[in-house]
């Protein structure tokens, strides 16, 4: 499998720690019960902590599908493919705007993919992931020669799950399983794949669904889907966004390292590593841990957590900026709600 080409658009609004700092304090401050500023304080600190320093949101006028276009014409032409060689798209991650039927569906009529197979996987942060293992598998068993998987994260719209809804904390103690949240940004992707012209890929999973109530967006009947409820699931209410970021951290670290140390690939060859968008500190001490800090390429200081875009958009930046040329191996390497952790090694 081969990665012909990946794109990354994302919308213009620029959004410092600053300006979510004093978005919370202003959708906080008519419900805050508890000393506001001093909460305030700690969102400062962890932000900065955490290594981010501006995420990006859409304005008014900018349209998750028309950014998804973007990104996938872009892709499309920087690989030379015409649009009914397209034989698979793949709509990954959690910004969406349909349950049924597919997001595919819909990215593959806007950017006019007429005979391409469509579906999607969801699978959180992990998503982008394990579409390239599925792809990867429908190459080797020769069902299909090329691929589209694109996404939309965009969950900060004032319809979408987080903004300005979970920016209104009622308490000191909601900073717990609402911090994540003022670290997101928005982003569409697209990467298009092809079966021919490259060495195999090779990835690396483990999952701990035990974890599953660490990070969650609950439907309207969720409870009804539990068999062993948690007081932990929707903690900011029905639809919206909860995420015990500290707790996901502080569970992941193990089971990254574990999985980064299954992966069977020379990761010593590798150029540059590409992680999930959720704390630029946290990975970099992963990095460090074994010893390829130097080769990590960050992208959350300018777009945020990106959710399942953060992968395909750190390849855009590298591969953009000369960091990752024709030839090169990388790694990726994702943590993810679920608890789901992968590892996984191409060459470029």
């Amino acid at each position: 499998m081969r990665i012909a080409a990946v794109s990354a658009a994302l919308p213009s609004r620029r959004v410092t720690n600053e300006d979510v700092v004093g978005l919370v304090r202003e959708h906080s401050a008519p419900v805050f019960e508890g000393d506001l500023e001093d909460t305030l304080r700690k969102i400062e600190f962890w932000l900065a902590y955490s290594g981010s320093e501006c995420r990006r949101w859409s304005e008014d006028h900018e349209r998750p599908a028309d950014l998804l276009v973007r990104a996938g014409e872009q892709a499309l032409a920087e690989a030379g493919l015409a649009r009914e060689s397209v034989d698979i798209v793949i709509y990954t991650g959690v910004g969406r705007g349909f349950l049924e039927p597919g997001g595919a569906y819909h990215a593959a009529v806007a950017l006019g993919l007429r005979r391409a197979q469509c579906f999607d996987i969801l699978d959180a942060c992990m998503s982008w992931t394990r579409a390239l293992q599925l792809v990867d598998g429908l190459f080797r068993s020769g069902a299909c020669r090329t691929a589209l998987v694109v996404n939309a994260e965009f969950s900060l719209r004032p319809t979408g799950h987080v903004y300005p809804h979970v920016f209104a904390l009622r308490n000191p103690e909601a900073l717990t399983w609402t911090f994540p949240a003022f670290t997101l940004g928005e982003a569409a992707t697209a990467t298009v794949l092809t079966a021919e012209g490259a060495e195999p890929w090779t990835f690396a999973f483990a999952s701990r669904p035990d974890l599953a109530d660490l990070c969650n967006v609950p439907m309207a009947d969720y409870a009804d889907f539990c068999v062993t409820p948690s007081e932990k699931i929707a903690k900011n209410g029905v639809q919206r966004f909860t995420s015990y970021g500290f707790d996901l951290h502080e569970a992941g670290r193990d089971e990254v390292l574990e999985v980064f140390k299954r992966l069977d690939a020379p990761k010593d060859e590798a150029v540059a590593v590409f992680t999930h968008a959720s704390s630029k500190r946290w990975w970099q001490d992963m990095a460090d841990h074994v010893g390829l800090g130097e080769r990590i390429h960050h992208v959350f200081q300018d777009t945020g957590n990106i959710v399942s875009a953060s992968v395909p958009a750190a390849i855009a930046s590298a591969v953009g900026g000369g960091r990752l040329r024709r030839g090169d191996r990388a790694i990726g390497w994702v943590g993810s709600a679920g608890m789901s952790f992968s590892a996984f090694s191409f060459v470029y």
